[in-house]
């Protein structure tokens, strides 16, 4: 490196900035091959540490979402599950939905790719720049009731608020006592239009007062929930379940 070069190498360590550190060598020897303009130098070489940063942002708030997987719209096996638009899941990934503080539903039976879009929506919104926490329904509520015992209800609410994106997995699998369908009553309708939920049941709205034990708290939910939502209805048989042979899996009588 030349003494300029190695003068400005120093300086992004002094200032924390080790992507345009290492990247400083090969991208002045191209701007000097190309006879880049300073301004162009340095848009492109202040945009190498943005972008990792970003980067190293994005899979911290990975982390911390507690995803039980990595998947990606781009894994998702359309052809498989044929049942919604390809085109409307990729403009979902767009998350404009966030911006306008609305909710995503995916109802399905299991197996269906439910949870695989959800993480997908969600990993795009970490790297994207937001908070987003993943729990299912039933810890969601364990965590709510937990608050309430402490005397922190609200609190945890307002907190919950703060965070763009919550996505509530698997509502429905197990049912609901009226303490607990209350509980996430509240936290639906604390983010109504205020910040998005990613939901996903294996049921449809029509099973929902039997979830949640009451007809009412379930209808005046789902108002909530759907107002301004993107529903996604998927069908069919299970993916896990798409390579295996039950026919021959059950046991002669």
């Amino acid at each position: 490196m030349t003494r300029p070069t190695t003068e400005l190498a120093h300086l992004f360590r002094q200032l924390k900035a080790p992507a345009a550190a290492r990247a400083l060598p090969k991208l002045a020897d191209r701007a000097r091959a190309e006879e880049w303009s300073f301004e162009q130098f340095a848009a492109v070489l202040l945009k190498t540490e943005t972008d990792s940063r970003d980067s190293h942002g994005g899979q911290s708030r990975i982390k911390a979402a507690r995803f039980p997987a990595r998947k990606t719209i781009e894994e998702f096996d359309f052809a498989f599950q044929a049942s919604i638009p390809k085109n409307t899941v990729l403009h979902l990934g767009q998350l404009d939905f966030l911006a306008g503080k609305e909710n995503v539903v995916l109802l399905g039976p299991p197996g269906t790719g439910k949870t695989h879009l959800s993480i997908a929506l969600g990993i795009r919104a970490c790297l994207a720049g937001h908070r987003v926490l993943f729990r299912t329904a039933t810890e969601w509520v364990a965590m709510l009731a937990d608050a309430q015992r402490h005397g922190r209800l609200d609190t945890e609410l307002d907190r919950l608020q703060r965070i763009p994106l919550l996505i509530v997995d698997e509502v429905g699998y197990i049912p609901f006592d009226p303490q607990a369908a209350n509980l996430m009553f509240m936290l639906v309708s604390r983010r109504y239009e205020r910040a998005s939920l990613i939901v996903t049941s294996n049921k449809p709205f029509s099973a929902w007062g039997e979830i949640f034990a009451d007809e009412i708290t379930a209808a005046a939910m789902i108002d909530r929930l759907v107002h301004h939502a993107e529903i996604l209805a998927l069908k069919g048989d299970s993916y896990r379940l798409k390579d295996r042979d039950l026919a021959r899996a059950t046991p002669a009588d």
